[in-house]
């Protein structure tokens, strides 16, 4: 019997073109899970790491968010992390993220986010079994957490804000949650603005603003609830921006302010933006190295709370299904998957998604 193989596309160095290498796929062993790939999203939190401003020990095989159908299940392995009854040729939804449960964060802060050891062999060696979505095949090792896909609802839907939908969740979670008639602000809207923007909407944000480019983005934030969208092409000014949300909100500035632009210059602007005891919820800038001048009194004297977040928890992946199968016929989720490209055509996603031609680009091993 010939042992088949697949396909990966693999970040040997920063700045270097991603290669294609085609490897034996070895079948699942205890507690694990091999799984197909059919929709590998493509973030921008990959471009960071394809420039090295996020440095990654290479060679790996990039992609942080999957959707596949399982291939075959290892010894031990009759459920999803749910406790969902899964078989072979279902659906699955993970992030090859594993909380080690063995750290402070995990134990003591009980924050498996934050978990110091979760990226280890996160991608794992570029040559053997990986649990990244750039390929034909993934490993769900034993302890990486994954979520079976309800027969209900597409795959497009799922990936649609892959792990922007997630990493929101636990954001709002943070900043203790929006209240009907709150006056929310997200700042951008790529895939994680997209998701601030639908769940701000869910939970009754009035009025809902978001501010960003191109074109094409704002339209699907209009679709997903927002009131108002402040095209960064033709407001180019940050000051007629401020005052234009401050116009807004009836001169009293956003009780939320979510920065979802990844971008520095956003930092220093949310802040002006926020309200009299407001909160400033800071996603985006993960992967952004670098500083801004900023004006403490602003936080000083208007009470604001910051509140950083960074990635998800397992119920947050959970949580994110749950979002998908309620609301993909009521919000065009599946259209927000704008761009497919082959293992073979990775870099040119990559470079589609700098340029920000895409609304959600994603790799489809099938072509």
């Amino acid at each position: 019997m010939t042992q088949r193989t697949g396909k990966r596309a693999v970040l040997v160095a920063a700045n270097q073109p991603l290669e294609i290498w085609e490897r034996p796929v070895a079948e699942p062993g205890t507690g694990e899970v091999l799984v197909r790939l059919t929709h590998g999203g493509v973030c921008g939190t990959d471009v960071h790491f394809w420039r090295g401003e996020v440095p990654l020990p290479g060679p790996v095989v990039l992609g942080h968010e999957g959707v596949g159908v399982v291939e075959a299940l290892g010894a031990g392995v009759g459920t999803d992390y749910a406790g969902a009854p899964l078989a072979v040729g279902d659906r699955v939804y993970w992030q090859p993220v594993a909380p080690c449960h063995r750290c402070y964060a995990c134990t003591v802060l009980g924050d498996v986010s934050m978990c110091e050891n979760a990226f280890a062999g996160v991608f794992g060696d570029a040559g053997g079994p990986t649990a990244a979505s750039y390929c034909d095949y993934a490993t769900l090792r034993a302890g990486l957490p994954f979520y079976r896909v309800p027969d209900d609802t597409p795959s497009d839907a799922v990936i649609a804000l892959g792990c922007a939908l997630p990493t929101m969740l636990q954001g709002l979670e943070r900043v203790g949650g929006i209240r009907p008639g709150m006056s929310v602000v997200v700042q951008g809207c790529g895939p994680v603005g997209l998701a601030a923007t639908l769940l701000a909407h869910l939970s009754g944000a009035a009025p809902l603003i978001v501010i960003g480019a191109p074109a094409r983005r704002l339209a699907v934030a209009r679709q997903f609830g927002a009131a108002h969208t402040l095209d960064l092409h033709d407001m180019a000014d940050p000051e007629a921006r401020i005052a234009r949300v401050w116009q807004l909100t009836g001169g009293r500035g956003a009780d939320v302010v979510i920065e979802a632009a990844g971008a520095l210059p956003a930092f220093g602007e949310g802040l002006q933006l926020a309200a009299r005891g407001g909160r400033y919820l800071v996603v985006g800038l993960w992967s952004a190295p670098g500083t801004v001048p900023v004006e403490p009194r602003l936080i000083n004297n208007r009470n604001l709370r910051i509140i950083g977040t960074a990635l998800a928890q397992p119920r947050h992946l959970y949580q994110a299904l749950q979002v998908v199968q309620a609301q993909h016929q009521r919000f065009p989720l599946a259209e927000v998957v704008t761009h497919r490209y082959r293992i073979e055509d990775s870099q040119q996603a990559l470079e589609a998604v700098a340029r920000l031609e895409t609304v959600k680009a994603v790799i489809t091993p099938a072509g």
